[in-house]
């Protein structure tokens, strides 16, 4: 059986410090020496670990506020009541699918401002980003949030009454979804990095030789594809166990419909891109 312990990790005077930011900071740093590590290996060269410090930056601060904004918006039935806690991550409520277009749109804006690969960087970024997420989930857990729904398996997670919804109160244990993805995004990260990027090198291994060294080809956008089509296809399983949908599209919960996008996206990126000679 899983239980928070609490969303406060520690208090320093009158000042509170929660878990949810601590575990947001060591999911960025985590996902950021990723991305270095792996740069550092496929790109020798120092200007691409230079842009990548430039960008993480300006990634941390704006996907934090494209994950609260777009967490505002689809519940914006609450936050138009209570304008003040639009403010307060603290509490919990970044969205990821809010960090990725967030983040995707800093990079494009970022990589066409210094004339530079697109794809390459989101295809670097994307490692960091899904180990980031597996870390990131624990911020859920020790919130009591994204929570599915009732059950009695061994692994179950308690929650509070105050954090139950109110058809569901008199239900102590529920499925530990934050967990499920995060042990997902821990399998998508080992299948990008061991499999998709050894593809790739191959594949950019190939096109260098062809080249006659004169200049560096690559076939970029694979990682970012099979992030996009990977991630998405176990995000949309694992909301069909959460209970706490309040945005629904088509009959949809906005999560399901936004990973139906982001799959369709990466799969026809991966046909373009495995179609190009």
């Amino acid at each position: 059986m899983l239980k928070s312990p609490g969303a406060v990790a520690f208090h320093i005077g009158s000042l509170n410090i929660y878990w949810y930011g601590i575990i947001i900071a060591l999911a960025f740093l985590a996902g950021l020496f990723i991305t270095l590590a792996i740069a550092r290996k496929d790109y020798p060269e120092e200007k691409t670990r230079e842009h990548i410090i430039d960008l993480s930056s300006i990634l941390l601060l704006g996907g934090i506020f494209f994950a609260r904004l777009y967490y505002v918006i689809f519940n914006w039935s609450y936050y138009s009541h209570h304008l003040s806690e639009s403010f307060m991550t603290w509490r919990g409520g970044l969205s990821i699918h809010g960090a990725i277009i967030g983040s995707v749109l800093i990079i494009y804006f970022y990589t066409k401002r210094h004339n530079l690969s697109l794809l390459k960087y989101t295809d670097l970024f994307a490692y960091g980003m899904i180990f980031a997420q597996a870390i990131g989930r624990w911020g859920n857990f020790f919130n009591s949030e994204a929570f599915g729904s009732p059950t009695n398996l061994p692994w179950k997670l308690y929650i509070p009454p105050f954090n139950r919804p109110p058809e569901y109160i008199n239900f102590e244990y529920f499925h530990p979804t934050f967990l499920y993805e995060s042990i997902w995004n821990i399998i998508v990260f080992i299948i990008l990095i061991t499999v998709i990027r050894k593809y790739k090198n191959k594949i950019n291994k190939h096109l260098l030789a062809k080249s006659n060294n004169q200049e560096k080809k690559e076939k970029n956008g694979l990682i970012t594809c099979s992030y996009l089509i990977l991630y998405s296809l176990g995000r949309f399983i694992i909301e069909g166990l959460r209970i706490d949908n309040i945005y629904v599209i088509f009959g949809l919960p906005i999560a399901q419909f936004i990973s139906i996008i982001l799959f369709i996206t990466g799969i026809t990126g991966l046909y373009k891109i495995l179609k190009q000679k």
